[in-house]
């Protein structure tokens, strides 16, 4: 009786697949859904601590190595991001770094601090001044108080992008 009702529900799914491939063949490309990161913390937070090891015997290569081990498996912890594109731009990868924090806000946008530090790289390193504008006022907006020196930065901005 249970092998008769197996074979009848593999017999129906394999017709419903094949009749939805058939259709979607049929039918217009649809846009893929992103699906949210699969996020492993803990077995994030081993290279997290491997890399800050390393950091602390100066070895920032192995640092670095290490913290994109753990972005990779956790994306979405903002605090590794950020430290990971602080190194990063130390080597002086800047494009790295960039991409890095404007995926680690597609993940947490409400964190002040990615949006400070990329504005800084895209405008010191990248001469990216419309994106380290907009950034620096959204650090601006997020932080609890005003800091009178990104205020001056923004403004200064908008004089060179007028």
């Amino acid at each position: 009786m249970v092998r008769e009702t197996f074979r009848r529900l593999w017999v129906m799914s394999f017709l419903v697949g094949s009749a939805a491939a058939l259709f979607g063949c049929a039918s217009t490309p649809v846009e893929p859904v992103s699906k949210p990161p699969v996020l492993y913390p803990q077995q994030a937070q081993v290279h997290v601590q491997q890399g800050a090891i390393a950091y602390e015997q100066g070895d920032i290569s192995a640092a670095i190595e290490a913290w994109n081990l753990a972005v990779e498996l956790n994306p979405a912890d903002a605090v590794i991001v950020n430290n990971l594109a602080l190194l990063l731009k130390q080597k002086n990868r800047f494009d790295e770094a960039a991409a890095l924090l404007e995926n680690g806000l597609k993940l947490s946008p409400e964190v002040a601090e990615l949006h400070y530090n990329l504005a800084v790289i895209s405008e010191l390193y990248l001469l990216d001044l419309d994106r380290a504008l907009v950034h620096y006022q959204r650090y601006q907006g997020l932080s609890a108080d005003e800091d009178k020196k990104v205020t001056g930065w923004i403004a200064d901005l908008e004089r060179r992008l007028d």
